[in-house]
């Protein structure tokens, strides 16, 4: 393919996605076939000559888009959204073509520095404390890592580091092994499960603390456990707060959290991975207030802001923790501007070496749209989420379940969790709309979270007419 053809393929790729996008509400939401559907139907071999690029397209659709949970549909409502936006996805062309490896910033300055912008730009947006702005006279920063799981496992290496460093130097004979197996490591029972694998990958002991009665961590449930293993002769290191859980959107208590962990010398990272682009709106900033106790702090604008996957924004309070905690410095990799300050070498932030130029997807979208752009958008999707919230509580066969803050429903039947179970297998299986569970109190509970950025209050209304009808016919079955 030359230069001439990749323009007439580019325009037509174009249009593609833009008819798939403008028509997706008219495909199942959830693919209908077995596992291994693909295998039969390509080679099993690649092809010795070159094909058509006719021939892959039409392939798409025969091969690929049978097989696609169309996580864009205004008809999915599982697990949280996946952000698109046309500005993301032009900018994610650019960095496609640009294709450079962003290591270190000698391997392309503006990769590095615009990332480092694009931080500061969110992180005021956020109103972070000024200690997490790079361009101050703070210490910290922000990095673009892949996802919130790479966040919190890099945040618990270097709590875990800097724990071990500390124990060492006042206690020298203590040998490294010797003061890894008593670390211990705290978070939520509701925490998502990548927290409890970081703790595993780690190689520290991690507890989980019960929640309230609406599913948050409070101080005094933390300082219990706390106290207990340093009773026991344990080392507390480290807890992750969640703002915003997978099940039900709880938010722990940080303005509580934060003076413990601060006290306690424990590294506080706090996961806000759906909840916090809500952050840039006014009404919503509260819910962050106590960040300024954090070590760390993290969300995904690749989950609600329209920046396309991937972007999970990572905020430290102190880049040495960070930093001093992987840096390796080859000679290959070595350039002369690096000690002098004025530059970050984004290497040191991450596990992986290579890194792509995914600023470029929050420079357009944050342009295109603009500060009042992306609060609309939250906004928006809020409002549509109090709309079902209003149609559950005015049917007496159902409840909810957590209070409804963000964009997530979480809502039952009022009844068995068998019942609830097969109502999702109805749900699941007529493939016009998508949900995804979650287990509260013991109760399996439907997840209704929106998700797509077309999505309308027509989506909402035809959802639930949907839900009603085949919460219908199974409940005149007679065994219900």
């Amino acid at each position: 393919m030359d230069a001439a053809e990749f323009r007439r393929r580019g325009r037509e790729m174009v249009d593609f996605v833009a008819d798939y996008l403008e028509n997706i509400e008219q495909r199942p939401v959830y693919p209908d076939l077995e596992p291994g559907y693909l295998r039969s139907l390509i080679p099993t071999e690649a092809p010795l000559e070159p094909e058509n690029y006719e021939d892959i397209i039409k392939d798409v659709e025969r091969v690929i888009m049978p097989g696609v949970t169309h996580w864009h549909s205004p008809y999915f409502f599982a697990y949280f959204p996946a952000a698109s936006s046309y500005p993301a996805m032009l900018a994610d062309m650019l960095c496609g073509a640009i294709g450079c490896i962003g290591f270190s910033w000698a391997a392309s300055p503006a990769c590095t520095e615009l990332e480092t912008v694009m931080l500061d730009w969110l992180g005021k947006m956020l109103q972070l404390p000024e200690h997490f702005i790079a361009g101050t006279h703070g210490h910290g920063g922000g990095v673009i890592q892949g996802t919130a799981s790479e966040a919190t496992l890099m945040s618990l290496l270097a709590a875990r580091c800097k724990a071990i460093r500390r124990v060492h130097a006042s206690i020298p004979e203590n040998s490294e092994a010797d003061i890894l197996s008593k670390l211990v490591a705290y978070t939520s029972e509701q925490a998502h499960s990548s927290v409890e694998r970081a703790a595993l990958i780690g190689g520290v002991m991690m507890r989980k603390v019960p929640t309230d009665n609406s599913y948050a961590v409070r101080g005094d449930m933390l300082k219990k456990i706390v106290e207990e293993d340093k009773a026991a002769g344990l080392i507390p290191f480290y807890f992750c707060a969640t703002l915003g859980t997978t099940p039900s959107c709880a938010f722990d208590h940080i303005t509580e959290l934060g003076p413990l962990c601060n006290e306690e010398n424990m590294w506080m990272h706090i996961d806000a991975a759906y909840a916090g682009s809500a952050f840039i709106c006014p009404e919503f900033r509260p819910l962050l207030n106590g960040v300024e106790f954090a070590d760390s702090f993290n969300f995904n604008p690749h989950k609600w802001l329209l920046v396309n996957f991937d972007c999970s924004a990572m905020w430290v309070k102190k880049r040495a923790d960070i930093i001093g905690a992987f840096k390796m410095e080859p000679l290959y990799l070595k350039h002369e501007n690096q000690e002098s300050g004025l530059v970050t070498d984004y290497r040191h932030w991450q596990i992986p070496l290579g890194r792509r130029f995914r600023s470029l997807k929050m420079w357009f979208v944050f342009r295109l749209y603009g500060l009042k752009g992306l609060q609309a958008h939250i906004r928006k999707q809020v409002d549509l989420a109090k709309e079902f919230e209003s149609l559950v509580r005015a049917d007496k066969r159902f409840e909810i379940c957590a209070e409804v803050i963000m964009g997530l429903v979480c809502f039952r039947l009022k009844g068995s969790n068998e019942l609830n179970q097969n109502l999702l297998k109805r749900i699941t299986e007529s493939r016009e709309i998508h949900l995804v569970p979650c287990q509260l109190s013991g109760r399996f509970v439907l997840r209704f979270a929106i998700c797509a950025r077309s999505t309308e209050s027509r989506h909402i209304q035809q959802a639930w007419r949907h839900i009603t009808q085949l919460t219908f016919e199974l409940l005149q079955e007679p065994n219900h």
